[in-house]
This record gives structure tokens, sequence and C-alpha cells, in this order.
């Protein structure tokens, strides 16, 4: 009779702990981590939560007086068709999950055709200015650059309403197939990436 309490007690501690780890929890594909034993300190309160940050080439940071509001993992597609023999893009569609750090809580959000990233939580949006990109070389082979984008529109009061910049960071996948194409055929290539959302200090 006191075998069938504790099963239960251990069950629900295991329960309490993974519904508080959960934004810990948070997988960042190519992000770097700290070994357990590092005295190096947490810079933001997103290494604390991810357990790392993420490798953002210099050219990439945006100007002074803007912080990391949010940083969420993608995985999705590249969607590309064929336009006069050759691979175009037409939009991403991605889902994201990450968290916020002030305050600390987890979120997730939608990736589409903009580029727009919207939180399927709050309903806000955010709307990148393509023609401000700024690009560097993925540290994965055969991937999409990373970025640096301008906030050009912002919708709603929630995750995304005064969001300045966007990063897409540690890019695996998602080029445009090799060679030519013909027809009107269009084509998904799975990609995934950490993107970092910030907002003026």
């Amino acid at each position: 009779m006191t075998r069938r309490p504790v099963k239960i007690f251990s069950v629900l501690g295991v329960l309490a702990l993974a519904a508080v780890a959960v934004p810990a929890g948070v997988s960042f594909a190519g992000t770097r981590n700290e070994p357990a034993a590092s005295t190096k300190p947490a810079t933001t309160q997103a290494d604390s939560l991810l357990g790392g940050e993420p490798k953002v080439p210099a050219e990439l940071n945006p100007p002074a007086g803007n912080v990391v509001h949010a940083v969420l993992k993608a995985r999705g597609v590249q969607i590309y068709g064929c336009t006069a023999g050759a691979w175009t893009l037409i939009e991403p569609a991605a889902s994201l999950t990450g968290v916020t750090l002030r305050p600390a809580k987890k979120v997730t959000a939608l990736h589409y055709r903009g580029p727009s990233w919207q939180s399927d939580q709050d309903g806000s949006l955010v709307e990148g200015d393509g023609a401000s990109a700024v690009r560097a070389p993925s540290a994965h082979p055969d991937s999409i650059p990373q970025l640096r984008l301008t906030a050009k529109t912002t919708r709603g009061g929630g995750v995304f309403g005064k969001v300045t910049f966007i990063q897409r960071l540690d890019t695996v996948g998602g080029l445009a197939p090799a060679g030519g194409c013909s027809g009107s055929t269009t084509t998904a290539v799975p990609y995934r990436a950490v993107y970092r959302f910030f907002v003026a200090s």
C-alpha cells in the first residue's frame, strides 16, 4: 500500500518539472551552448533560457539602441516557383516556437509571405522590409543566407507589436533547387533557422 502513493507523487513531480522547464527546453539548432561548468555569465536572459547565444556576424547586428526581445526557432519550407526557366522564391512557410525575454514566456508564431511573422497567440504581426536586407553567408553549406531586416510594418500590441529589427540566423537548408525548371511548377525546400526580434531599448 505504501508504493502506490510514492509512484503517484513521482509522476506528478516529473510532470511539474516538465511544465516549468518548457521555455528552457526549447531547442535552437546551431546555437552555441556553454559547458555546464562554465563560469562565463549569461549576457542576456535569452542565454539563461536557451543555454547559449547564436553566433551573429557583425554586419547583422542592428544599430545601438535596439535590444533582443524574443528568440524563436523556425522549421518550415522555402517555396519556389518556376519563372522563365529559373526557380524564384515565392514565400516562406514556417512555424516558430521560442521565448520572449521580458517577461520570459513561451511564444509561438507563423512565418509567411511579406516576409511576415504573426503571433498565433495574440495576433500581433511584423513585416520586414526586404529591400533593406543585410546578408551574411550561412555557416552551413548549401543553405540560405543569414539576414538582418528592418521592420516595415507592425500591428497589434503583442509580441511583435514594437519590433524594430529581425535577424535570421543559423540557417540550414532552404536553397532553391540546382538547375533550371519548366512550366509553372512549384517546389518546397525544407529549412530551419533561428529568428531574433529586436525592440527599441
